[in-house]
């Protein structure tokens, strides 16, 4: 499992002080783009060096609990890989509580349309790891 701390900023909350949902989502993307960085296959290299990349086709999450400007909120993304494609799990916790839960559903395609193709070991390999812990 991968976790990082998100603080809620003024400029994530709607005009109710509540954080709003796209600006959750872009935090969801962060956490994502911060945990290939960290096994050490960033997104953007991807496409770049290796000519695949793992394009979000599904997501889905579950709002229990708001959250407000200046909450840590600490986030957690668990990798379920399968050959083709990968579901991050995350969990959202503010203190004790459960603010959000879902998933992003990433397939692991060639680039330039090519259709899906089976993740490299050395990728897998790392999901399974983190998936583990």
């Amino acid at each position: 499992m991968y976790e990082r701390t998100w603080t809620v900023r003024f400029s994530d909350t709607d005009p109710h002080g509540i954080a709003h949902y796209p600006r959750i989502v872009d935090a969801l993307h962060e956490t994502s783009d911060m945990f290939m960085q960290e096994i050490g296959y960033p997104f953007w290299e991807l496409t770049e060096n290796y000519d695949f990349g793992f394009p979000l086709v599904d997501m889905q999450f579950e709002f229990k609990a708001p959250l407000h400007a200046g909450d840590d909120v600490r986030m957690t993304l668990t990798p379920d890989p399968s050959t083709r494609a990968v579901r991050f799990e995350y969990e959202a916790y503010n203190g004790d509580t459960l603010a959000f839960s879902g998933y992003e559903q990433r397939v692991c395609a060639e680039t330039g349309g090519g259709g899906a193709v089976e993740i490299p070991d050395e990728i897998h390999s790392k999901f399974v790891e983190y998936a583990e812990e």
